[in-house]
């Protein structure tokens, strides 16, 4: 084939790009070609990633200082079309607006999907089911590259239908059939974390409060008991209060522990189902006249943003990893875009780290 043919040929194969101008204004990649003085087919080969090789490091640079004097982008859609992909990854969850910690997990998974191109679409059911299946369908009409599917609240979730036929995976959540990879917090370290911190500080006497039969309180006490078991110390089961998740549930199972109960017969540090239920235990504190730390410790779960660091005395809490759950659901998808097939239905459980602050102190010695 002659070099005229063969560029024309190359030109082919980046058809998809405009020749002209399309009358928005926007710059061509034949613009870049005749500012930089080369073939259209160079201007090709930098975008698409074929420079190497084929053209010197010099004329590399050429072409990109003209795109980058034009304002030249490659389009997005033609890309996607010689790849067969869009550079699109959808993000459905069930309650994205209400959650605090929806922010991180968001900005965990579009860091990431940017990293290599990509961004990500979201979609907010509202929890409702239907709403899933038409937001997974929506999504798989508009050919994402992949899906991620997130809840705010760990639990068993049923699968969207449709999931199946994309590259997904979920987030904070566990799919009822075991059918997807999932990215979760690893809750039942995070609940040993909890209890040999107060157990490094000499704390012997140790409630839980707050929760209820969910999988976060089931896994949170049973990590606080392997601790404590480990160092012959035991729970009194009337010190494993459940009652909920608000501030209210922490504040009533505080007094349930400590109000009218002798400094010596009474806990000396609390794990508290989340900072909600930390401020309450903290509130009731307060009223009974019970010093924290010096008196009682207090650890919460979640390091709420805008709360466990401006409670009084600010809270010690173990971190849900919203954002690491983002970017490594984002990751997995990515890889399997990459790959070309969804990874094994697996858990990847990712560490819950303490954030250390004034609410617990040494075991008081009486």
């Amino acid at each position: 084939m002659t070099g005229t043919g063969w560029a024309r040929a190359a030109d082919g194969v980046g058809g998809a790009e405009e020749s002209r101008s399309t009358g928005t204004g926007r710059p061509t990649s034949r613009d870049v070609a005749r500012l930089a003085g080369v073939s259209h087919t160079a201007v090709s080969f930098v975008f698409n990633g074929r420079a190497e090789g084929n053209l010197s490091p010099a004329t590399q640079e050429r072409i990109r200082q003209a795109a980058a004097r034009l304002g030249y982008r490659p389009d997005p859609v033609a890309r996607g079309l010689r790849r067969r992909r869009t550079a699109v990854i959808g993000l459905v969850t069930d309650e994205i607006a209400s959650s605090p910690f929806a922010g991180r997990l968001l900005r965990g998974a579009m860091e990431t999907a940017w990293a290599s191109d990509h961004l990500v679409l979201t979609v907010d059911s509202g929890g409702d089911p239907a709403k899933e299946d038409a937001a997974v369908a929506e999504l798989l009409d508009r050919r994402v590259d992949g899906i991620i599917y997130a809840a705010m609240s760990l639990r068993r979730v049923r699968v969207p239908e449709g999931l199946h036929r994309t590259h997904s995976v979920l987030a904070n959540c566990l799919p009822e059939d075991d059918s997807l990879p999932a990215v979760v917090p690893a809750e039942r370290a995070g609940g040993r974390t909890a209890a040999r911190l107060l157990l490094g500080a000499g704390h012997r006497r140790l409630a839980v409060i707050g929760g209820l039969d969910d999988i976060a309180s089931v896994e949170r006490t049973r990590g606080f008991r392997d601790a404590l078991r480990a160092e012959g110390v035991t729970v009194p089961e009337e010190w494993i209060v459940r009652g909920g998740g608000e501030i209210s549930a922490g504040y009533a199972g505080a007094l349930r522990l400590l109000d009218g109960v002798e400094p010596g017969r009474r806990p000396t540090g609390v794990l508290c189902y989340n900072d909600r239920v930390a401020a309450g235990v903290l509130h009731a504190a307060t009223r009974l006249g019970i010093d924290v730390p010096a008196d009682l410790s207090v650890v919460g779960y979640d390091d709420q943003e805008h709360m466990a660091a401006f409670l009084t005395p600010p809270l010690t809490s173990v971190a849900l990893p919203h954002r690491a759950m983002g970017e490594a659901a984002a990751r997995l998808v990515l890889d399997a875009i990459e790959a070309g097939r969804t990874p094994p239905a697996t858990v990847r459980r990712l560490a819950c780290p303490v954030v250390s602050r004034a609410s617990v102190g040494p075991a008081p010695t009486r």
